[in-house]
């Protein structure tokens, strides 16, 4: 029988699937301490729950991009096989961008998961970016931009659309900056941010324009980082009240609260669970659990409870768990 992917996603089912945590850094021992962290949480969680992007645009000093674009390569290239490494770039209109793309894609496109470009205004900086790309011979390597002025959000819909770009983020700081001092400060605090009517409109708008194209919203930062229950809560409200499945960390101690947060409960594992395996043995047909009609559209909304679930590396019933095995296994036979 069919993968319940393919049953119950059809057209859905080559929409993007990220880790829901990118963790940031810049700094050498920072980035090399991330790429330890990812592989000792890949073993402990049994898959990879979060990307490490190596940042070039905050992380290279004014007069040392070229060292720090050759840093960020080699650290690449040097992670293990099966790491999740990306590179933020510097924008497309930044004196370095064509370097950075032709040094850090035409040497280690084939280990990197993607590019990151901030300040991305519009599809014609996109294509700017895919042709740089493609310059470097790194034509399949995907696109993730951020989304940081009310201009771009004006054209969040046009951006997400493009068959290049896999994940939108939000870029908080600059946004508020971008308004000239009508945004106060508090429009970039944890709750703030939450709560000021612009800035809830900005990330509204990208997480529609994503679900709309198959594409993956990346709620922004909270800087607050040493406050662990601020961050879970700025994550939960992220994922539960504006329909993010992907959150910044630019701190080791916010990666396991992002995870928490962007996860399944137990209970809606296991409600989950037994409406897949039940819908399953059915063949698809509707079922009735716990005194509930249940069909194909609840189907597909419990299936996507039980991916987001295996990629918080969340325990699974065995059952379910082989669909997964049988997924990766799939996917790995299409590797080159």
């Amino acid at each position: 029988m069919s993968h319940p992917r393919d049953v119950l996603l059809g057209s859905q089912a080559g929409s993007v699937q990220l880790p829901v945590c990118d963790h940031y850094s810049g700094v050498e021992a920072r980035m090399r301490k991330s790429l330890q962290l990812q592989a000792e949480m890949t073993q402990e969680f049994g898959t990879c729950v979060f990307d490490v992007t190596l940042d070039c645009e905050d992380g290279a000093p004014v007069g040392g991009e070229a060292e720090h674009a050759a840093l960020v390569t080699e650290l690449a290239i040097a992670a293990a096989p099966d790491a999740r490494v990306a590179v933020r770039v510097h924008p497309v209109d930044h004196p370095h961008f064509d370097a950075d793309v032709a040094h850090i894609a035409g040497r280690a496109a084939d280990r990197l998961v993607h590019i990151m470009v901030p300040k991305v205004e519009s599809v014609q900086d996109v294509e700017r970016a895919v042709q740089a790309l493609n310059l470097a011979g790194a034509t399949d390597l995907p696109l993730q931009v951020l989304i940081e002025s009310p201009a771009a959000v004006h054209r969040a819909f046009d951006i997400a659309a493009h068959p290049r770009v896999q994940s939108l983020s939000f870029g908080l700081m600059d946004f508020v900056s971008a308004h000239g001092g009508a945004i106060p400060a508090h429009g970039m605090s944890s709750q703030g941010q939450f709560s000021h009517p612009l800035v809830v409109r900005a990330k509204l708008e990208i997480a529609s324009a994503c679900h709309a194209h198959g594409k993956v919203p990346s709620h922004c930062v909270v800087t607050e980082f040493n406050d662990t229950a601020a961050m879970q809560a700025a994550a939960t409200q992220a994922a539960n009240g504006f329909g993010f499945t992907r959150m910044w960390s630019i701190h080791p101690a916010q990666i396991r609260p992002i995870l928490a947060a962007m996860a399944p409960s137990e209970a809606e594992i296991e409600r989950a669970s037994e409406i897949v395996l039940d819908a399953h043995a059915a063949q698809w047909a509707p079922i009735s659990h716990a005194g509930q009609l249940q069909d194909r559209a609840s189907y597909r909304f419990f299936w996507q409870v039980l991916e987001r679930a295996h990629a918080t590396g969340r325990r699974l019933p065995d059952a379910v768990q082989a669909f997964f095995a049988a997924s990766d296994s799939l996917t790995a036979q299409r590797l080159p």
